[in-house]
């Protein structure tokens, strides 16, 4: 489920979990978007770039209602909104309210600044046309979502070339709590995209429901025998190592390694290993579904939620898989209605969050009453189920729901709630844009290479790369290949 980080030292004890602090900050995104059903633009001051040859046109306010402001103003009223909502989170994380205040302003304005070079007609014009229309001769055609990349080198800059730097930004550096944000505002935009192909939705769900299951009940054992048989792990070791390769990288490890009361330090090595390949991953799966997978996207949308851990990083590489898939079927003439691809990517991912909380009462049973029983320890409680239960997924099924009863079952115009969703979306966009920034600056490479490291790194490489990614490919390709996103209009 998880972030390519582990919580940060706290200044307090935390007041709300962030799983409640994400679903409370999603959940206000998508009111305040609804308040312009109403007639009141709420969200329309949001700062927004689109592809530029000249930087001085490239910002803009989201809504011509705010046009005034400009794009400079727009861009400072968005940090100074985003600061001071996120400073009030980290109060209820029990983080240093001022420290992160003034970390946050380096992050937001590095990761914006890369979303803006990523904008770069050079970089993000698509076909003949665009080139033509921003005066360029060539591109590397990745749509402006290729701001996803420039943030994460960037960060992988800043982690591995200047790591004092990168430890003075660590309080705003907060991959889980963006992701998870993010996807409470995603299940509205996923709504609005089912809404007009609803009998396909249906199906896409079916399929992806399938394919997690299909999936984890090989990837799990598998990757347990390997690190017990094949390279000697106790249990203890296995287990966590098995979930983080195979369900859902750092949450998985951490709920497995509480479920089978592991010492701390078993989850917290696995989930550095899961930073590192999951940054890998992103930046290498994305340009081999373009090259190989471009006319099935629907089987690379899914290999990406299947193949790549964390979700902040399945989603990045969901979401460069769609902007480069998109680019190329373009430039051939072929015009995907946007959103499909990533809400497949999505969809995969909300599964298998789900799957952590039952997998983890699974093995909490089993190791409780069975492998490593304690005298006078309580039997694995049915309630665990939810204590583990990821429920940030809670805001995502609200706003899905909701928003797919307002397009099906009211007499709210389409083109107007799309319009809607559309300005809670560019914060969306927003908080993915820090989540890239975010994995990067914590993959420090040298600082993971400690006692121990090689060995995981090697149970982790052999399985991820041995046969994760493959049989991930396959069941992709048996639930989605010859299912294709509609074609725009």
């Amino acid at each position: 489920m998880s972030e390519a980080t582990l919580p940060l030292q706290a200044a307090a004890p935390p007041r709300f979990s962030e799983d409640l602090v994400a679903v409370g900050l999603g959940l206000l995104v998508f009111l305040l978007a609804l308040v312009s059903l109403a007639g009141a633009d709420a969200l329309g001051w949001l700062v927004t770039t689109s592809v530029w040859s000249n930087p001085a046109i490239a910002l803009a306010p989201v809504s011509k209602t705010y046009a005034s402001l400009g794009g400079a103003g727009s861009l400072l009223l968005t940090y100074l909104v985003l600061t001071a909502v996120l400073s009030a989170a980290a109060y209820l994380l029990g983080d240093d309210v001022k420290r992160f205040a003034t970390a946050f302003t380096a992050v937001f304005l590095i990761a914006y600044a890369s979303w803006f070079i990523g904008s770069w007609a050079y970089l993000a014009a698509v076909t003949p046309a665009d080139q033509a229309k921003f005066g360029v001769s060539w591109s590397l055609k990745l749509t402006n979502e290729g701001g996803y990349i420039v943030a994460l080198l960037v960060g992988l800059v800043i982690a591995n070339a200047f790591p004092a730097f990168a430890e003075r930004l660590r309080s705003a550096v907060r991959p889980e709590l963006y992701i998870k944000i993010a996807i409470v505002i995603l299940g509205a935009f996923i709504a609005v995209t089912m809404a007009s192909k609803l009998t396909l939705a249906s199906s896409l769900m079916l399929r992806g429901l399938a394919a997690i299951v299909e999936a984890y009940l090989i990837y799990w054992p598998i990757v347990y025998l390997i690190a017990r048989k094949g390279f000697g792990f106790s249990r203890e070791w296995a287990a966590p190592l098995a979930s983080g390769v195979s369900i859902c990288g750092v949450a998985a490890a951490i709920a497995t390694g509480g479920a089978i009361r592991a010492r701390p330090q078993v989850p917290i090595l696995v989930s550095s290993l899961v930073v590192v390949f999951a940054v890998i991953e992103v930046l290498i799966l994305p340009f081999i579904a373009q090259t190989f997978m471009s006319h099935e996207p629907l089987v690379a949308a899914a290999w990406m939620g299947l193949a790549v851990k964390t979700d902040g990083a399945a989603l990045a590489a969901g979401g460069i898989t769609q902007s480069l898939i998109q680019a190329k079927a373009a430039a051939e003439g072929i015009v995907y209605q946007p959103g499909w691809m990533l809400t497949v990517t999505a969809t995969v991912k909300v599964f298998i969050d789900v799957f952590i909380g039952v997998w983890a009462f699974i093995l909490a049973y089993i190791w409780t009453n069975h492998i490593n029983p304690r005298a006078g320890a309580l039997k694995a409680r049915l309630g665990e189920i939810w204590e583990r239960f990821p429920k940030f997924i809670l805001g995502f099924v609200a706003t899905f729901l909701i928003t797919l009863a307002l397009a099906l079952g009211t007499t709210v115009g389409s083109g107007q709630l799309n319009a809607a969703i559309g300005e809670a979306n560019v914060l969306r966009v927003i908080f993915f844009l820090l989540t890239f920034f975010s994995i990067g600056v914590m993959s420090n490479f040298r600082q993971l290479w400690q006692e121990g490291f090689a060995k995981l790194a090697a149970v982790y490489l052999v399985s991820l790369f041995g046969f994760v990614v493959w049989v991930g490919f396959v069941i992709s390709w048996l639930f989605f290949a010859g299912v294709k996103p509609p074609l725009a209009s």
